[in-house]
């Protein structure tokens, strides 16, 4: 089976996609919201992501702004909106596919079974080097030099992405903080603090003293190969 992301903030349409998803053959997980959706795309690799617009943390094309800035899975849109302006911004945020509602089940499953059959998009730098890890973006784990894996939360693991994606780059705080937490926790600085600490913790020699997750202070963060 292959398995699908599917996001809307109805409860019945939650249900009544992951029952008519199942019977064409498809694992089906579910999320109500973007910040639950974020996660699980994380957690759980998705072949595949059904996403609603309207959803009540974060506005869809948000979200899928920040799932493109550390997963190629694919994804379709399914939305109320029907303005050409509306799938023309969806297609520009990354989504694969763009279905208005209302729609018919069996084209949803067809949708999807072709977006499956695409090429997944290539990845700059699918694998990187970080001190004495090998970090495969693709496959989300790394690796030591002695074979020992490193396990990084969700959170920790898109903050990761971006910074990798862009080596020597200045990602700046209200970047990082609007692509992994959402525009509305652009702030929350201690967010950062944080979760670059421990990232530092499990991937530098010296977290004190760090020599690839740099920051700048009162700028961003810096991935130095």
């Amino acid at each position: 089976m292959r398995r699908v992301l599917v996001v809307d903030d109805d409860p019945p349409m939650l249900r009544v996609l992951g029952t008519a998803l199942r019977a064409y053959d498809f694992a089906v997980v579910t999320a109500a919201d973007a910040g639950t959706a974020l996660d699980l795309a994380a957690r759980r690799s998705p072949e595949a992501v059904l996403l609603d617009l309207g959803l009540p943390d974060l506005d869809g094309l948000d979200m899928l702004r920040s799932l493109r800035a550390w997963s190629s899975v694919p994804v379709l849109v399914v939305s109320g909106r029907t303005g050409i302006g509306a799938r023309v911004a969806a297609l520009d945020a990354g989504a694969d596919d763009y279905l208005t509602k209302p729609f018919a089940l069996p084209e949803i499953a067809a949708r999807l079974r072709a977006v499956l059959r695409r090429p997944a998009r290539l990845r700059d730098e699918e694998q990187v080097e970080l001190g004495g890890y090998t970090v495969d973006l693709g496959a989300y784990t790394i690796t030591g030099r002695d074979g020992g894996l490193v396990h990084l939360t969700p959170t920790e693991w898109r903050l990761l992405a971006i910074l990798l994606r862009s080596p020597d780059r200045l990602v700046t705080g209200r970047e990082l903080l609007t692509e992994v937490w959402g525009p509305q926790y652009v702030k929350r600085t201690n967010y950062l603090r944080i979760h670059m600490a421990a990232l530092r913790h499990k991937l530098e020699p010296t977290p004190s003293s760090p020599r690839h997750l740099i920051t700048e202070p009162g700028l961003g963060y810096r991935f130095q190969p």
